[in-house]
């Protein structure tokens, strides 16, 4: 019997259309002689459709047409098992559209890919694929993680965090940045992918329209300063925290001083699938670095990966600094697009391949965790009367 495999994609996420991308592309390599497939789209107010054209890509040209002819549906724990239940109910026959094993996201950006849909997956009782909630949690808040990574000696740039009361006086705000860091700076939302709303200052005037940019994306936005000259390396890992490998390393050569949304997804060419993503970048594979710096690279990222406690497979992108020959870790994209497959061939594995390992680390941490206690007997219930002002715990007379 085949398992069944729900492949998650969408959301409410600025990044919604690339994880449509990414899902779909990776159902053309998911072994559908183990597996049966079941694309089960987010929308961005994070109802989910299923149907016999949720798969097609060619159809996402036209979302709401795609939608009538799909059915909504609830995910429900139902003695142990998850199904997928329509909505709204027929009055008459079967509302149950089928049941899921495990679960697959491959969704980007906020919403989805912090934590918040892998919590849903979780408190379902639904072996998922990936980062569990707070490795991808952590991974997505930028300033979160550089303090986890700079707590573990793994060098990350300084920076420095602003909420919406920071801005409320942006006049004060750009002094404070100002007095800490020496232009150009980056300044950055603090939870979104894709160099989306990321933007340079080289002087106050830039510096504010880099915040009201940012401040559109976010609530918390991150400052920190930019390197002069820059080299941008990627490698992926895969694995859990107990052991994992790295991939190949890559250097996107774009031509733009920060690479960005569409360096990343609209400029490149077409794969079986659809848009390649991020593997249609202009990039160097292997990157143009020495063994010893490779090595480097590698071993920090697997570092990193581990750090978080990290499942499946992540992209840790570096920078280095030509001036200084020094290098950082810049962030870690705990669902990179397209998975970062395009980093695996050159060391050996094969999309199949990575897809099935990713899938078996799933099902791996849910048989251990089934292991685990959550509960235990106990009375405490039977003696309880509310109304009183000891609280839970009671006090002592």
């Amino acid at each position: 019997m085949k398992i069944k495999l729900a492949v998650i994609f969408g959301g409410k996420s600025v990044e919604h259309e690339i994880s449509v991308i990414s899902a779909l592309q990776a159902c053309e390599y998911i072994d559908r002689d183990k597996y049966e497939i079941i694309p089960l789209y987010m929308t961005k107010s994070g109802e989910f459709y299923t149907g016999e054209q949720v798969g097609n890509i060619d159809r996402y040209k036209d979302i709401p047409s795609l939608l009538k002819e799909s059915t909504r549906v609830l995910l429900l724990n139902e003695d142990g098992r998850v199904d997928m239940v329509r909505y709204p109910m027929k009055k008459f026959g079967n509302n149950v559209l089928g049941s899921i094993d495990v679960a697959f996201p491959i969704v980007h950006g906020t919403n989805v890919e912090d934590g918040t849909l892998q919590g849903y997956l979780q408190t379902l009782g639904l072996p998922y694929v990936g980062c569990d909630v707070l490795s991808s949690a952590v991974g997505m808040n930028k300033y979160v993680m550089k303090t986890v990574f700079k707590d573990n000696d793994i060098p990350v740039l300084d920076c420095t965090c602003y909420n919406l009361a920071d801005f409320t006086d942006v006049e004060k705000l750009m002094d404070g940045v100002e007095g800490k860091f020496p232009y150009p700076v980056i300044v950055k939302p603090i939870n979104l992918g894709s160099s989306v709303g990321i933007s340079k200052a080289s002087d106050r005037a830039q510096l504010e329209e880099a915040l009201n940019l940012a401040f559109t994306f976010s609530q918390k936005v991150l400052v920190e300063p930019a390197i002069r000259q820059l080299k941008e390396i990627n490698c992926a890992v895969l694995g859990n925290e107990l052991e994992a490998e790295a991939s190949e390393c890559e250097e996107p050569l774009n031509a733009e001083e920060i690479l960005t949304y569409e360096d990343k997804y609209i400029g490149g060419g077409k794969s079986k699938g659809g848009s390649k993503g991020m593997a249609s970048l202009s990039r160097a594979i292997p990157a143009n670095i020495s063994k010893e710096r490779r090595e480097e690279i590698r071993q920090m990222a697997v570092k990193a990966f581990k750090c978080l406690g990290c499942s499946g497979v992540a992209r840790i992108d570096f920078m280095i600094d030509r001036e200084t020959d020094r290098v950082y870790l810049n962030e870690i994209n705990t669902i990179p697009g397209s998975l970062a497959f395009y980093l695996w061939e050159p060391v050996g594995v094969k999309y199949p391949q990575l897809l099935e390992r990713m899938i078996q680390l799933a099902l791996k941490r849910h048989r251990d965790n089934e292991k685990l206690t959550f509960s235990f007997e106990t009375n405490v219930l039977a003696g309880v009367k509310l109304g009183g002002t000891k609280g839970a715990k009671g006090s002592k007379r």
